[in-house]
């Protein structure tokens, strides 16, 4: 089961790179310009077809894609007879478009999978259903002898209940009628509870416990908790509502990236101890998915669950990470794409010729600076994930 855990995660990335790059082509081919080539992977051709001008093929080492636009460069060569299609001489509308598709299809692919996740997979909640009654209001963690005795069991209440209503309303979730049960310290409150087929209404008096200095309501149940799937229209929303949480948590990691690194140098090779909400590479994103999947505690459901989250989470990151506006990444020719806009912009207000195009040939040194710092970082967290794991409590 871990093992097809792995697989699952690397075909899902593998699709994930295809449809990245897939933006790319299908939006550079909508704007006319030449697609010569379109790869999974890089190293060695393994395997190749020509469809029209472009070719398509997988490459040996799996560890991404491209897609090879002519014309990216003013110094590219390119024949007379379709210079024209050169990248560099499109509107910087049609650039940030091809440039950016990428990107958005991780967004979209994103929130297809927490779709997907909501609607046909559902998120663990808390059921309505009583899994245990607790015998007294502890005053600490625990019961103590003298200890009051827990309203729900002083009313009654019993393991496997289901409670649909609450002071008159019924069909609530658990999360309304909980949401009910702790603005009620110290107040009166009926709830209908399902009982073998039967409803049966159970009256009762809150108790009242300090949470971090907020009195709350308390009768004394602990429920059951299961998978709950969502209706196709409500769905939406949550979606939605995830996809802006990933991509909000996904931003302020990448924010803290650079001081996260000499963390992560003395976990690697100093045995510090390391955490799961820091850094991890692709090797440790799948030995995760290969846990869960072969995790006795999950059930089929929660596993499946679990990897649509990974893979959605996934995307979102490659999608914002891909944004940054630095050399190689989409996100550095963006960023001159529009400096060559405003420039442009700038030199007509003025009533000055064309600037011309900047030779991003000439931001070499830039790009060869980050890829070196990405390969440091990528072998880092690959060195990292083999030697000190981390460990999930899958």
């Amino acid at each position: 089961m871990g093992l097809i855990g792995v697989l699952a995660f690397v075909l899902a990335l593998l699709f994930s790179i295809m449809v990245h790059e897939y933006g790319h082509y299908i939006t550079a081919k909508r704007y006319g310009m030449q697609v010569t080539e379109f790869f999974l992977g890089f190293g060695k051709r393994i395997w190749s077809t020509q469809r029209g001008e472009t070719e398509f093929g997988i490459k040996a080492i799996p560890a991404g894609g491209y897609c090879k636009i002519s014309g990216m460069s003013v110094r590219d060569e390119m024949p007379a007879e379709i210079a024209h299609r050169a990248f560099y001489k499109a509107r910087t509308r049609e650039k940030l478009i091809v440039l950016g598709s990428g990107s958005v299809l991780h967004f979209i692919l994103g929130f297809i999978f927490l779709f997907i996740l909501f609607t046909g997979v559902g998120v663990v909640k808390s059921l309505p259903t009583i899994q245990e009654v607790l015998p007294c209001v502890p005053a600490k963690s625990e019961c103590a002898p003298n200890d009051p005795i827990s309203p729900a069991k002083k009313a009654g209440l019993q393991p496997g209940d289901e409670v649909i209503g609450i002071n008159g309303e019924r069909d609530l979730e658990w999360s309304e009628i909980s949401s009910v049960l702790r603005a009620s310290a110290g107040k009166p409150i009926s709830l209908l509870i399902l009982r073998d087929g039967t409803e049966v209404n159970v009256d009762l008096v809150a108790a009242t416990r300090a949470v971090d200095g907020e009195e709350r309501g308390f009768i004394g149940v602990i429920n059951k908790y299961g998978l709950v799937r969502e209706n196709p229209i409500s769905a939406i929303s949550s979606s939605a509502e995830a996809t802006v949480q990933l991509f909000v948590g996904s931003t302020k990691a990448l924010m803290s990236l650079p001081q996260q690194i000499p963390t992560l140098i003395r976990q690697t090779f100093l045995g510090e101890e390391r955490s799961s909400y820091g850094l991890v590479g692709i090797v440790g994103v799948a030995r995760a998915t290969g846990e869960t999947a072969s995790s006795s505690n999950l059930t089929i459901g929660e596993k499946i669950a679990t990897f649509l989250l990974i893979i959605a989470s996934l995307n979102i990151f490659v999608g914002i990470f891909n944004l940054i506006p630095i050399l190689p990444l989409d996100g550095g020719h963006i960023a001159v794409a529009l400096y060559e806009g405003a420039r442009r912009q700038i030199y007509r207000i003025r009533g000055r010729s064309e600037p011309g195009k900047v030779d991003i040939e000439k931001l070499t040194p830039i790009t060869v600076t980050v890829l070196i710092a990405l390969i440091f970082l990528t072998a880092l967290l690959l060195i990292a994930d083999i030697l000190n794991p981390i460990n999930f409590n899958l």
